[in-house]
């Protein structure tokens, strides 16, 4: 699998460089212990030493290398990152639900139902790549909805990684059969359910149970040792 080109449009050579590499760390092509070599990975991509620079400098900032003098080894995503990882999603999400359970909802659940029918519109292609950028784009449609600055920020600093973890558990999700796709399409449903009734009891419920799902769909994902 390589990191999808049109997730990448407007994005900096160096942010291009750094999604392939983050892609091929997290799903433990390169693995943990390995030294990443500036020139080595500028020649692989034709490009100058800048860019991977850049790249290097995101990386070491999401904890998945350590730079040294010898170049920048490997640390990986490991199962204490992975788990961390989605508790910070959770309360994330868990805030802007909640924060959405006292506004009006209406056209942002229209929006949703909108993303709903592109992901079933995905699965039906069997296109892993657009079903895993609209379960981006639902989650980041409930964020930015519940308008607070910081949150969104705390997001945006975890985003690059939720991107890629969700491209490699998406394609975990299509190899288990249309059953197991429908299944998460439905969770997305219950969450909407749960703005849905105002109730901010049965949408912390809801999201609880969502993450639930989601951490044990990431746990047979990714590699134990990454």
């Amino acid at each position: 699998m390589r990191y999808p080109a049109e997730w990448l449009q407007g994005t900096s050579l160096g942010e291009a460089v750094a999604s392939e590499l983050r892609l091929q760390i997290i799903n433990g092509t390169i693995k943990p212990g390995e030294v990443l070599s500036e020139n080595r990975i500028a020649a692989d991509f034709g490009t100058s030493r800048s860019p991977v620079r850049e790249a290097m400098r995101t990386l070491s900032a999401e904890g998945l290398i350590r730079l040294e003098r010898m170049g920048a080894v490997v640390i990986g995503l490991q199962p204490k990152d992975r788990d961390e990882l989605y508790d910070v999603r959770y309360l994330i999400e868990s805030f802007a639900q909640q924060q959405l359970a006292d506004m009006n909802t209406a056209v942002l659940i229209e929006r949703l139902d909108k993303v709903i029918d592109r992901m079933e519109l995905a699965a039906k292609h069997g296109d892993i790549v657009e079903f895993a950028f609209q379960d981006l784009t639902f989650h980041e449609t409930l964020i930015r909805e519940a308008d607070h600055t910081r949150i969104f920020h705390l997001w945006n600093s975890i985003r690059h990684i939720v991107m890629t973890v969700m491209l490699i558990t998406t394609e975990e999700v299509f190899s288990r059969g249309e059953d197991n796709i429908s299944r998460v399409i439905n969770k997305h449903r219950k969450l909407i359910n749960g703005l849905k009734s105002k109730d901010p009891a049965r949408i912390q419920r809801e999201v609880e149970e969502y993450f639930a799902d989601s951490r044990n769909t990431l746990r047979r994902s990714l590699p134990s040792s990454s």
